[in-house]
Formats: C-alpha cells, sequence, structure tokens
C-alpha cells in the first residue's frame, strides 16, 4: 500500500514512520494548517488525518507554483477515501522522501506520477474505517457501504461518521494491496467535478501564504546584488560606505563561482559572486544596492550577443544538413532525390524569461550543523540534497519547509536562491530573508532558449509526406552538448510517422544560462513545426485539417500502455473535434482567418484552432481561441480548465512581443516595461473542451500551450497571406491588439 506499510503492521506503528508532523520548524507555522482547535486527531496514512469534530484534514505532497496540486492531489484521496469534500482541510505536506517520495512540480508529472498511490492510500483509509465498523458492530465486511464522510449498514440502518470510527481504525492492521478495492470510475462522486481551488480563499483575502510571506523568529533582510554580465564575480566594492548607511546591518563579498552556472538541477551546488546587503528591513537592504559600487572581475563571465548568436544560427539553419547526425530512418537521401516537389523554411524562436508574478526569495537559518530553509521551490528535494553537498552536512541536517509559490512555470526548478541565502545566513549567524527584486529575476533567469530549424519536406505527386528533414540548430556553452532546452527532442509526430527521416544538429555558442519554461522544449518544436506542416499543406493545395489527418498515418499506439507516447486515434479524435467546435472551414470577410494547430506533450493530446483578423497595419486581434484536448481522466474540472486558459494566455503573451537581448553578456530587459504581458483587453476569448477518455490522467499545466503559437501563426497568414517564421511576431512587424 505505502512505502514503510507491511501486511499486518499495527496502524499506530505505522504512523511513527508516517506521520506528518506538527511544525515547519522555528517559523511556528503549523503545518497542519486544519488545527484550528484543540479537537483529537488521528492519522491513518501520511495523507489523511480525521479529527474528532469531522474534519478531515488531507496532506498534498507536491509543491503548488498556482498550478492546483494542492486541490487536484488531496481530490484524489477524497475521493477513494469516500470524504465529505466541504469537510476536507487541505495541507502542504513537509519535505521527506522517506514518507513522500519524489515532491516536486514539473513537466506536468505531479497527477500523473501519484494517480495509482493516492488512490491506494484513500481507498485504504476507507476500507480501514469499513473493517472498524464491522469489528465494532459485529457485522460482515461485505454488508457495509459508504457514503460522504459517513459508513452505513444498509440491512439495519445504522451508520457512523468516520470521526466516530476513525479512533479504532487506527488499531487496525493494514490491508494487503489485494484487499482494497478501488472505485470504478461511474462511482466517482468528486473526480471530474469543477472543484474551487483549496488556497483561493487566501489567496483573494492576501493571507500570507506565498514564499515571499515567510518570516520566522530574530530574521533579518538581504538583497544580493551580481555582476550584470553574467557569471562575473567581485573583486572589491565600498562595503565600508554601504554598512554606515540607515538600516545596515551587514555588507561583505561573497567569493562566489566564477562564470555563468548551468541547469543542473541534481548536481549544480554553484554560488554565484556577489555583495550580499543585509538590513533590518528589505527597502533598507534594496535602497543600499543604490550606493553599491563594486570592481567586477569579468575574465570568466559570459560575452553573449543575442544578435550574433541568431546570425550565426540562422545561417547554419539554411544548411540542409548540419554537424552532427542524430536520425536516419528509411532512406531519407532516396525520398528528396525523387520527390515531386520540395518545400522549405526557416524557423527561429527568441531567448525568453519566465517572468512569474512572485520574484525568488528564501528564508535560510544556517549554522555550523544544520539548515533550515523556506522557499516556494518546484524541487525542493533538491534544494536539501545540494545544500547538504555545499555545506559538506549530512542530508537529514537539512530541513526544507515548502510554501505556495507565485508562479513557476520552470523557473523554481533551480534552487540557486536557495544556496545564496544559506550562504548568507551562514555568515551573520542568523535567520536571513533573501528577497530578489524584479530586476534581479530578469538579469539573472535560466531563459527559455533560442531554438532554430531547418525544415524541409518531401512530397509525392498526391502531396504525400515522404521525406523529412530537420536541420536544429542549439546553442552549446561547450560546442559538444546542447543547452538545456536547446537540444533535439524526438517527437512522434512527425519524425516516427514519416517514413525516411533525417535529423541533425549543428552548435553555436553561447553562455547564457538556459532552463526549463512552460513546456519545455515542446514550446518551440510545435512552433516550428507545426507551422511548417500548414506551410506543406497551403504549398500542396490541400486543407490543413485533411492533410494533418492523413499525415498521422494508421491508426497505431506508438508504445502500448505508455502514457507519454502518441495514440494517433487520440491526435484525430482531438482534432476533428476542434475543428468541428470552430466551425472549420466557414468563410470569413477578408483580413480574417482561421488558424489550426496540433501538438502531442506531457502526455496530453491537444488540438487548437484561433482565429484572428490582421489590418493593414499588421495589427493583429486574437479574437477566439478553440481548444480540444485528451487527457484522460480530469481530477478537477476546475484546475484543469483554468489551466488551459493561462497556457493559451501565456503562450499569446510569449508569441506577442516577449524576448531577451543579451549584449555583452548582460541582459537589456530589466522590467516589466521592457518585457510586456499581454493585457485583459488582448486576450481572446477561449473554449476549452475535455473529451471523454478512460485513460489514466495526464497533467494539464503544460501540453495546451505549444499549439497555441502555430495555431494564431496558421490564423495569420490565412488572414493575410504573410508566413511568420520567427517568434515574437513583433519581429516581423506584427502587433497583437
Amino acid at each position: 500500500m505505502s512505502r514503510g506499510a507491511g501486511e499486518g503492521m499495527k496502524r499506530r506503528d505505522f504512523i511513527r514512520y508516517s506521520s506528518f508532523g506538527l511544525a515547519l520548524g522555528s517559523a511556528g507555522i503549523s503545518v497542519l494548517a486544519a488545527a484550528k482547535t484543540s479537537a483529537p486527531a488521528n492519522l491513518l496514512n501520511p495523507y489523511v488525518m480525521i479529527h474528532d469534530d469531522g474534519r478531515i484534514v488531507i496532506a498534498a505532497p507536491n509543491p503548488d507554483v498556482g498550478q492546483g496540486v494542492n486541490t487536484a492531489l488531496p481530490m484524489i484521496v477524497a475521493e477513494e477515501l469516500d470524504a465529505d469534500w466541504q469537510a476536507v482541510e487541505v495541507v502542504l505536506a513537509p519535505i521527506d522522501a522517506n514518507r513522500y517520495g519524489a515532491q516536486f512540480a514539473g513537466g506536468s508529472l505531479s497527477v500523473r506520477n501519484r494517480w495509482n498511490e493516492l488512490r491506494q492510500m484513500g481507498a485504504t483509509a476507507r476500507e480501514m474505517l469499513l473493517r472498524s465498523a464491522a469489528q465494532q458492530w459485529g457485522v460482515p465486511r461485505t454488508e457495509l457501504t459508504t457514503q460522504p464522510s459517513k459508513v452505513l449498514h444498509p440491512p439495519s440502518g445504522r451508520s457512523a461518521s468516520f470521526a466516530e470510527l476513525v479512533a479504532a481504525a487506527t488499531e487496525q492492521p493494514v490491508p494487503a494491496d489485494g484487499e482494497v478495492v478501488l472505485k470504478a470510475r461511474a462511482d466517482y462522486r468528486l473526480l471530474g467535478q469543477r472543484v474551487v481551488n483549496a488556497a483561493a480563499s487566501d489567496i483573494v483575502q492576501g493571507r500570507p501564504i506565498f514564499g515571499i510571506d515567510v518570516a520566522v523568529p530574530d530574521m533579518v533582510y538581504a538583497t544580493y546584488v551580481k555582476c550584470s554580465q553574467i557569471g562575473g564575480v567581485p573583486k572589491t566594492a565600498n562595503l565600508e560606505a554601504v554598512k554606515a548607511l540607515p538600516g545596515i546591518l551587514d555588507a561583505f563579498i561573497v567569493k562566489g563561482d566564477a562564470g555563468p552556472p548551468s541547469f543542473d538541477l541534481r548536481k549544480s551546488i554553484h554560488v554565484a559572486g556577489g555583495v550580499a546587503i543585509v538590513a533590518s528591513n528589505t527597502w533598507a537592504a534594496i535602497k543600499a544596492r543604490r550606493s553599491l559600487q563594486v570592481d567586477w572581475d569579468i575574465s570568466a563571465a559570459s560575452t553573449d550577443d543575442s544578435l550574433a548568436i541568431e546570425a550565426a544560427a540562422l545561417s547554419a539553419a539554411g544548411r540542409p544538413t548540419g554537424d552532427h547526425e542524430v536520425k536516419n530512418a528509411g532512406d531519407s537521401e532516396g525520398a528528396f532525390t525523387n520527390a515531386s516537389s520540395i518545400v522549405s523554411g526557416v524557423y527561429a524562436t527568441d531567448f525568453v524569461s519566465h517572468a512569474q508574478l512572485e520574484p525568488q526569495s528564501c528564508v535560510a537559518h544556517a549554522t555550523a550543523a544544520a539548515i533550515e530553509v523556506w522557499t516556494s521551490s518546484q524541487t525542493p528535494g533538491f534544494a536539501q540534497s545540494t545544500l547538504a553537498k555545499l555545506f559538506e552536512l549530512p542530508a537529514e541536517a537539512i530541513t526544507v519547509h515548502q510554501v505556495r509559490g507565485g508562479g513557476g512555470f520552470g523557473r523554481r526548478l533551480s534552487n540557486e536562491y536557495v544556496r545564496e541565502a544559506a550562504v548568507i545566513s551562514k555568515r551573520i549567524g542568523k535567520p536571513v530573508k533573501l528577497q530578489w527584486t524584479r530586476e534581479d529575476d530578469m538579469a539573472f533567469d535560466f531563459y527559455r532558449s533560442p531554438a532554430y530549424f531547418g525544415l524541409q519536406a518531401a512530397l509525392s505527386e498526391t502531396g504525400k509526406l515522404t521525406g523529412w528533414r530537420n536541420h536544429v540548430v542549439s546553442v552549446s556553452s561547450d560546442g559538444e552538448e546542447a543547452n538545456y532546452g536547446a537540444g533535439y527532442r524526438g517527437y512522434n509526430f512527425p519524425d516516427d510517422v514519416v517514413p525516411n527521416v533525417h535529423i541533425s544538429q549543428t552548435m553555436v555558442a553561447s553562455k547564457t544560462p538556459t532552463g526549463a519554461w512552460r513546456a519545455p522544449i515542446s514550446n518551440v518544436y510545435a512552433f516550428a513545426e507545426q507551422s511548417f506542416l500548414h506551410e506543406i499543406a497551403d504549398a500542396t493545395g490541400q486543407d490543413h485539417r485533411d492533410f494533418l489527418m492523413a499525415a498521422l498515418g494508421e491508426d497505431k499506439w506508438f508504445k502500448p500502455d505508455d502514457l507519454a507516447s502518441l495514440n494517433t486515434v487520440r491526435a484525430r479524435k482531438v482534432i476533428a473535434a476542434v475543428t468541428q467546435a470552430a466551425s472549420w472551414g466557414r468563410a470569413l470577410p477578408k483580413g480574417r482567418g482561421l488558424g489550426l494547430g496540433f501538438f502531442f506533450s506531457h502526455a496530453g493530446h491537444v488540438a487548437e484552432v484561433a482565429e484572428v483578423s490582421v489590418n493593414a497595419d499588421k495589427q493583429v486581434t486574437v479574437h477566439e481561441v478553440w481548444v480540444a484536448a485528451d487527457l484522460g481522466q480530469i481530477v478537477n474540472l476546475s484546475g484543469a480548465e483554468n489551466q488551459f486558459e493561462g497556457s493559451v494566455v501565456d503562450g499569446v503573451s510569449a508569441l506577442a512581443d516577449q524576448r531577451i537581448s543579451i549584449r555583452s553578456g548582460a541582459i537589456e530587459q530589466t522590467n516589466f516595461h521592457q518585457y510586456p504581458l499581454l493585457r485583459l483587453p488582448q486576450s481572446p476569448k477561449i473554449h476549452v473542451d475535455f473529451l471523454t477518455s478512460d485513460y489514466p490522467p495526464s497533467g494539464a499545466g503544460e501540453p495546451a500551450l505549444p499549439p497555441v503559437a502555430p495555431a494564431i501563426c496558421n490564423a495569420v497568414f490565412n488572414a493575410c497571406g504573410e508566413r511568420i517564421r520567427t517568434l515574437p511576431i513583433s519581429r516581423a512587424g506584427f502587433k497583437v491588439v
């Protein structure tokens, strides 16, 4: 059933190894936020606590950065437990791999990875309650059933609440897995319904639930100044002058590590060199930055120029093949030699920033023997392991408390700000709150990597796709391996559908740090490849929908029972559904167009249609976007809809005018006035349709983003006849209004 739970183990023995724990540490913040009264409580397993007053506390194990897993994961437990959701209170579980396994938020994997485990946890707790009732009432277990938060004995009409039974239930042996029956989908009361996010009330009322809100006793405040030329380290600074400023407690140089950091989540203990300013409040620290003067050593720093990177990449992408062969299937050379026609295109995307609403922050208390941190990390387990490595401490000496994050999108996968906070705390001997500014977030991100694609298609006389070439040009810091997010990723479509395929790669130099950005890699591949497929359809006079349907090939699940592989039947269904919803093929006035995009990523089959208009000044209005998806079982319909709507808005925002430019190794954008986010009047009307499916659930946080750009760009072409091959579209003179 669970980690450490063996058949016949007494529940109270199990609790010693699996209990929530009662506090987050010196902050005095109870992990059981539900403990608002002194009512006794009983733990059934690592996820379920039932109070004598009827409240049911369910722990959410994975970090929540706005994707809604603080609601979705407890819903899975509650469904199998048959808990009354109105009586459920959700808490963030402590970070403990022994009890909860890998606790992270990324790759749209939280629900997908936890599905079976959490169903089993809820169902096992329910079974314990049923057996407790059977024992107390002297009736066969088979005669009992449940209603929300109650056990019933229909033959006698007897009933009891979970609260009345839980104390005795904790004395029951843990059932073996084969003794626990999971619910059939037809019996779900909760899953698939619209449920309000468990944190919604706290969020709208401004309660202190985010990482930026954490405060602990005796805490001081810090800012950390790093070289604008990424990878530079300080030589000297006017520390005494800074320390003399009001509210300043200390200022000191952290020698740190020269050179740009790598996106190595498991192993990196890189701490960028910089100057720490410690103050009695955040504002004093930020003001003191203005007086700080630093002499930087830039000998190992980046010298990147984004325009030079782009020029070199586009020049390389213009060649049919690259320096390194990645894949050669079938007879690609023969397919192009014998092709009736060949279509070619070069597509490019730029560096972009995560721009999450909450800047990076961390509260750390580091001593010689132990470290305790509070942070909104997407990978708190890696924060723990890398801190242990950096400070040469055993893992058990590192305590990491997860706190809700105000957006992530992959940015909070990296924990370099956590290490910075711990280093500062160790130096000053007090708990410290390190708060990045928005400017810090812009200047020291792990950016979405630019990507460049030289694409070619070989076609038969009937317009059938017979050959495919993709020359991927990637940025690389060492010339051997692509930086994160810049490399080749094989997708089943079109790579494994077209019979003759050649994939190659060329590296161009860049030391600018890159990392995971919402739907990493998929978001740039989708734009290039799905735009190019429309380009092929147009060149051969075929309807884009019909061309896609045919290009998918035979009905096939590439790896049966592997959700991470393409199922062409599911793909066709979402394409058919979305084009029907958007009335594909209807007559439109001049200057208006529909565009289609399909992509399979993060185990989600998603198709989208965008309707746009384009005027003579190349102003683009995105009127509506229709989305059809097969994500398997939907857990929280409201949460899934919110994620999809957010993905569309995020996709339009990035497509419109977001880019990071670099000169002499420094980021030129400093804040949102130079990095515009989509405004409400620019947002389209969004329609979301989840197809009914009996497959296990996949994640909803990312798969709706990749099709956005190709759907809109294809619609722009259909509206005005101009093909967009570069993102953001502002670089081609278009403006989203």
